[in-house]
C-alpha cells in the first residue's frame, strides 16, 4: 500500500543519513520503526485499576437512604462537604 507521511524536516534529514548509513531505504527503516514500536506496545501489561474499597460498616446512618445526587451534593457543598 502507498500513502504519503508528513514529517518535520530536520526529523526526515536525521532518518535519512540513519538509512544511508546502514545501506536501508527509507521504506525499510519506517518499516522497521513501525514493527518496533508495535512490538513494544503488545509488551506492556494493560493497565488494571488498583482495589481501592475499604473496610467498614456501610454508610452511615444518615447516608442509609439517601439517593447517590443528595451523597453528592452533600459532598461538593463548600459549606458542609468538602468542596
Amino acid at each position: 500500500m502507498k500513502t504519503t507521511i508528513e514529517l518535520p524536516d530536520p526529523l526526515f534529514q536525521q532518518a535519512r543519513r540513519y538509512a544511508e548509513s546502514r545501506h536501508m531505504t527509507m521504506k525499510a527503516l519506517i518499516e522497521q520503526g513501525l514493527r518496533k514500536v508495535m512490538a513494544e506496545k503488545k509488551e506492556e501489561k494493560p493497565f488494571r485499576l488498583r482495589d481501592g474499597s475499604v473496610k467498614g460498616n456501610g454508610l452511615t446512618p444518615e447516608f442509609q437512604n439517601a439517593s447517590w445526587e443528595q451523597v453528592r451534593d452533600l459532598v461538593y457543598d463548600p459549606v458542609h462537604g468538602r468542596g
